[in-house]
């Protein structure tokens, strides 16, 4: 994989309501929730890229601290950690939280991402 590809699906750290709103509207959007003492959230995060580049490229990843960017994380109802949702043009389609396989994420990614590609 080139490395201009891995650089294309790296997390991009949304911080602020304007910028997490507008990033929803425009397409596949998949937000790890976070933070930066959540073992659990930082190790699976490079996953999450690799996965996302290898399978989904159309989906735009994003990461969100709940520790710098609360506002955001009571907003979406995100209170324990990690979060995963996935959104495409504005509306949520999937949320998985604290304990999920890899397997169910990306056989649950897989079927809404076929949907939406076939509808666009």
């Amino acid at each position: 994989m080139s490395l201009e590809k891995q650089l294309s699906h790296s997390m991009e750290i949304l911080s602020t309501p304007d910028e997490f709103q507008q990033r929803k509207q425009a397409g596949a959007l998949l937000v790890l929730f976070g933070g930066a003492h959540c073992g659990v959230c930082q190790a699976i995060k490079p996953k999450i890229e690799q996965l996302v580049s290898e399978r989904f490229p159309e989906i735009l990843l994003a990461y969100i601290d709940c520790e710098q960017s609360p506002e955001i994380c009571a907003q979406e109802g995100v209170f324990s950690l990690p979060v995963l949702k996935l959104f495409i043009d504005g509306q949520i389609h999937l949320e998985l939280a604290r304990n999920f396989s890899f397997l169910e994420l990306r056989s649950r990614i897989e079927r809404l991402y076929e949907l939406w590609m076939t509808t666009r």
